[in-house]
C-alpha cells in the first residue's frame, strides 16, 4: 500500500513555463545588483560565491566575473548547488515583495490537500534547492501549501536520474520502497526511482501520450485513481 508520495515540481505540480519564463528570467534580471549589494555584507552570499569561484576558476575578488559565470550558468540551466542557493535568495525577495507567485496546477493543489487529509505523507524532490521549493509552495497562486509537506529533498541527496539518490531518500524516510509513489514528468528519473524499488507515475500534462507499459497520468486526479486501486 502506498503511504508516501514523493513529487517532482517542474512539469508535475507546476508548469515548466513558470520556471523557465518567470523564475529564471527574474533571477537573471536581479542577480547582478543582488551580488553587488550582498557579496561583502551577507555571509551566505559570500560563501556561495567562493564556491562559484572555485568551480569556475574565477578570481574570488572579481565580482563582475562571478556575475558573468552565474549568468552563463542560468542560461545553460546548470544544476550547480551554489547557483541554486543564490537563485533561492533572489527569489525569496521576489516572493516576499509580491512580485512572484509560485505556480501550482489546480488539480495538484486539490489532491495534495486530499492526500494529506487522508494521512499520506507528502515529500518533494526537485533539482531546485529546498529553499526554492518552500518558496514556490509557500507563496503559490493556490495559497500556502507548506503545511501539507513532511519534508523536502534536493540534489544534496544526489542527482534525480541516479538510483542511489532514491536509496538515500528511502534511508532518510525509513520506509519500504514499495510504499512510496514517485511522481515526475521525466522518464529517466522514473527509471532511477524504479531501480530503487519505488512505484512511479509519469505525468504528461501536454502532448501525445507515449506507447508504454508505464503508468501515465494527465493530472493528479488520474494519479489518485491509481492510488485507490492500490
Amino acid at each position: 500500500m502506498i503511504r508516501v508520495i514523493l513529487t517532482d515540481i517542474e512539469g508535475t505540480t507546476s508548469s515548466i513555463s513558470f520556471v523557465h519564463d518567470e523564475l529564471f528570467p527574474y533571477a537573471s534580471k536581479h542577480l547582478p545588483d543582488f551580488i553587488r549589494e550582498h557579496h561583502h555584507t551577507t555571509r551566505a552570499v559570500s560563501e556561495q560565491l567562493a564556491i562559484v569561484a572555485e568551480k569556475s576558476g574565477t578570481d574570488s575578488k572579481d565580482v563582475e566575473g562571478l556575475i558573468d559565470v552565474l549568468q552563463n550558468w542560468i542560461a545553460e540551466d546548470r544544476k550547480e548547488g551554489s547557483l541554486k542557493a543564490l537563485q533561492g535568495m533572489i527569489w525569496e525577495q521576489g516572493y516576499r515583495s509580491g512580485e512572484l507567485k509560485g505556480h501550482i496546477y489546480p488539480d495538484a493543489a486539490d489532491y495534495l490537500q486530499r492526500w494529506h487529509d487522508r494521512g499520506l505523507r507528502l515529500f518533494v524532490y526537485s533539482s531546485g534547492s529546498v529553499k526554492a521549493q518552500k518558496l514556490i509552495f509557500g507563496h503559490s497562486n493556490e495559497g500556502d501549501f507548506t503545511p501539507f509537506f513532511s519534508g523536502y529533498f534536493d540534489t544534496m541527496v544526489g542527482g534525480k536520474k541516479e538510483a542511489q539518490s532514491y536509496h538515500n531518500i528511502l534511508a532518510e524516510l525509513g520506509v519500504e520502497p514499495k510504499t512510496v509513489l514517485f511522481l515526475s514528468d521525466v522518464e529517466a528519473e522514473l527509471d532511477a526511482a524504479e531501480q530503487a524499488g519505488l512505484k512511479t507515475a509519469w505525468l504528461i500534462r501536454e502532448g501525445d501520450l507515449p506507447d508504454t507499459d508505464r503508468f501515465v497520468a494527465r493530472n493528479f486526479a488520474e494519479v489518485d485513481a491509481l492510488l485507490r486501486k492500490r
